[in-house]
């Protein structure tokens, strides 16, 4: 017997992505978005929706097991929630109601009703906006829902630039909806460039890309134990690469060092790429979109640099820098070292003891920490 609608969205799950007690698979703004959809449903004609970073499914699935929808053209930066809209469709048997594509033309092309999740950033908002205005129908609705405390005018004002019409809805359950119409079609301004002259460096960053095309005090303070790192390794990954400013500059420093740059953002990805061609490294710098390096062969790397997050959401977790430290000690020679940088109040050290090996503190200031693993 097929699932209500209802059930559908109760029997959704983050996996692969991390679960938590305070951390769920659908949310006020999933609802509120889905009920502003239902009057705009109708008028659209089969693979006329799109959605753009559903979180874990929910959207997707809500229209399909509210209206019957198929074609649902779904937009996800992260690979987790990708997979987890994947493996909810089996669970709730709406299996190939939805498919995965790109953010770019080929995901809003012709679309008359848009669901955006907001993301944390404005420029990742100004990206969705700009690819969806330049393809979507001139009838288009785009609604862009988020929870009110992380909301700005600013948002506004960035939708305001791609079409000519922006409403807010009202309020319910701590979620509020932009309405955005009226798009007006103009050239994507992403990936922007920004060069670094300290660093000698030109970094490549799309919307969602973190620290945008800004180099992180984080990856600064690991940027200055480059010279310490595995002096004689010829394999190197970086783990959750960003924009790539680690990958880029081994390559550039070390000739001889082959570079796979890891992360599970189709953003940084492409922002990594990007930033690889713009510094004279693509041929030696492969970029993959990955989760926790799960396609990297155990024990065949010398070399491991990251930078974890330590946020999923608005939340502050460990659990995220955790897999990263179960994919590095998977994937490091023994012998092997992982080079990592943290913020000093997570105290990652002993879980790096316990998963890695043996792990010294390399650098410390009241803000960072950098450690080097060693793998048994």
């Amino acid at each position: 017997m097929a699932l209500t609608p209802e059930e559908v969205l109760g029997a959704l799950r983050r996996t692969p992505d991390v679960e938590a007690p305070d951390l769920v698979a659908v949310d006020a703004t999933d609802r509120l978005l889905l009920d502003l959809a239902a009057e705009l449903v109708p008028r659209c004609g089969p693979g006329e929706v799109a959605v753009v970073d559903d979180s874990y499914g929910a959207l997707a699935l809500g229209l399909a097991a509210r209206h019957g929808l198929t074609g649902v053209r779904v937009g996800q930066d992260l690979l987790v929630g990708e997979r987890a809209l994947a493996a909810n469709a089996e669970r709730v048997g709406l299996a190939g109601t939805s498919r995965s594509l790109p953010l770019g033309p080929g995901l809003a092309d012709g679309a008359r009703l848009v669901l955006v999740k907001a993301p944390k950033g404005l420029d990742a908002l100004r990206e969705i906006a700009e690819v969806v205005a330049a393809s979507a129908a001139p009838d288009v609705t785009v609604l862009v829902g988020g929870r009110v405390k992380h909301m700005t005018h600013a948002m506004n004002d960035v939708l305001g630039a791609s079409f000519t019409e922006v409403q807010a809805s009202l309020a319910r359950q701590k979620s509020r909806v932009l309405v955005a119409r009226g798009p007006r079609p103009r050239p994507s301004s992403f990936p922007r460039r920004q060069e670094h002259p300290d660093l000698g460096l030109t970094v490549c960053a799309h919307g969602a890309a973190f620290a945008g095309t800004r180099v992180d005090i984080g990856t600064r303070a690991l940027l200055r134990a480059l010279p310490e790192m595995a002096p004689g390794a010829r394999t190197a990954v970086d783990l959750g690469c960003g924009t790539g400013v680690l990958a880029a500059l081994l390559a550039r420093d070390r000739p001889g060092l082959r570079v796979l740059a890891v992360d599970q953002s189709a953003a940084a990805v492409a922002s990594a790429e990007a930033t690889a061609a713009a510094n004279g490294v693509a041929d030696r710098v492969e970029v993959r979109r990955d989760d926790a390096a799960a396609t990297v062969p155990d024990r065949s790397v010398d070399l491991v640099v990251c930078n974890p997050p330590f946020h999923v959401g608005a939340a502050v977790v460990t659990t995220a820098a955790d897999r990263l430290f179960v994919a590095a000690a998977r994937v490091l020679r023994p012998g092997g070292e992982l080079w990592t940088v943290y913020n000093s109040a997570l105290r990652y050290r002993p879980a790096l003891n316990r998963v890695v090996g043996p792990t010294r503190v390399a650098d410390r200031d009241p803000k960072f920490t950098v450690t080097v693993s060693l793998r048994r």
